[in-house]
């Protein structure tokens, strides 16, 4: 029996793994999410570094961030997995995939049958995370800036019914530009230095510690709207009250 969707977690960059509002780490929610105090087996964690070429200092920071949410089985799953790393990923209930180039990681996923899983993984109830690149692969769409001249819009995941922009503020040029270049009815999300937002499986999104900027392409034209984050920010309880709705 599958379990419930799960919140998608999409983050500028590391800070918000360790940011706490109030009395409580933010990641405290990941506790109620994966049913932690309750899990036998432990709940495991899985780490894709493909995108930053498998530094194992950010794994680090992974490890040390799922340890404030009282999560201490954690692998790294590197852009060559072993079968024992597939069969990790294939039961890991949070995953996080890294920033640095969107699509170096993104070939690297698609070379090695990860696409697939990852897919099956939220539908099946896991936790996935996007730090920065990992965040635009959570999205319909990204591009690289590692190549020469303008870079070119690549399908990814498409779990996130939007483009994802990271720390590019406040012009949001290339974010922008993806937007524009994908065509009519197309929305893009920009998420701050800092910043984060969870897409609820409702399909409304709530910007996290800092606004986010939704440009929506219609009639030619671009509209710019800023989403404020909600008061109390998610601790992992079913939510009565939605915030933004995409539809």
């Amino acid at each position: 029996m599958k379990s419930p969707l799960k919140p998608l977690f999409l983050l500028a960059d590391s800070s918000l793994l360790f940011w706490r509002s109030g009395d409580k780490p933010f990641l405290d929610c990941l506790r109620v999410l994966t049913g932690a105090e309750l899990a036998v087996p432990p709940i495991q964690a899985a780490y894709l570094g493909a995108s930053n070429g498998d530094v194992p200092a950010f794994f680090e920071i992974f490890t040390a961030a799922m340890e404030l949410a009282g999560i201490s089985h954690c692998r790294m799953i590197p852009s060559r997995p072993s079968a024992e790393d597939r069969a990790w990923l294939a039961e890991a209930h949070v995953i996080l995939l890294a920033g640095g180039d969107p699509l170096l990681g993104w070939e690297s996923f698609r070379e090695n049958g990860l696409e697939a899983v990852l897919r099956e993984r939220y539908l099946d109830g896991a936790v996935l995370m996007g730090i920065s690149a990992g965040a635009m692969q959570l999205g319909e769409q990204a591009w690289s800036e590692s190549g020469a001249g303008a870079a070119a819009l690549f399908p990814v995941l498409g779990l996130a019914p939007f483009i994802v922009g990271v720390h590019e503020q406040p012009d949001w040029m290339e974010l922008k530009r993806a937007v524009r270049e994908a065509g009519p009815g197309v929305r893009g999300i920009g998420i701050p230095a800092g910043g984060g937002a969870l897409l609820h499986p409702d399909q409304s999104l709530e910007p996290v510690r800092h606004p986010l900027v939704e440009l929506r392409h219609e009639e030619g034209t671009l509209r710019e709207t800023l989403l404020y984050p909600l008061r109390e920010p998610y601790r992992g309880e079913v939510r009565l009250r939605p915030s933004t709705l995409l539809q």
